[in-house]
């Protein structure tokens, strides 16, 4: 029932994280309804103070708006998500530059080997 969890970020940023991610794939679509406070409490396993300070916080980066008396609705701002998507982009690509930095490559090394990757992988999907 409920989800788990890193204890190294807060649980709203993470659950604001999943449901940013939703977007992005298009599993949640613009003005679509969220669960209530309640539902999504149930759902992920938390305390309903926690759901309202996700809503909150997905509110002041404009992903939903709460509509009173109706919910929470995802954005209709189709330029909003993509902006969410560029920026989860950057973010992915920081965390792994970073982490390849303190391996000891460098951009070169990283970008053959990407290159490489992807020629192994396009070579895997040939088969």
């Amino acid at each position: 029932m409920g989800e788990e969890f890193q204890a190294s970020k807060p649980i709203y940023m993470q659950i604001v994280d999943r449901i940013v991610q939703q977007i992005i794939r298009g599993e949640l679509l613009p003005e679509e309804k969220l669960p209530s406070v309640r539902e999504m409490a149930i759902q992920t396993g938390v305390n309903p103070n926690t759901i309202q300070r996700t809503y909150s916080e997905l509110e002041r980066m404009e992903v939903v708006e709460t509509k009173r008396g109706q919910g929470t609705f995802i954005t209709e701002d189709e330029q909003m998500i993509k902006q969410l998507k560029v920026n989860m982009q950057i973010g992915i690509i920081e965390v792994f530059v970073k982490n390849m930095k303190e391996l000891g490559f460098s951009d070169k090394e990283m970008v053959t080997g990407l290159e490489t990757y992807f020629e192994r992988k396009r070579g895997e999907d040939d088969d």
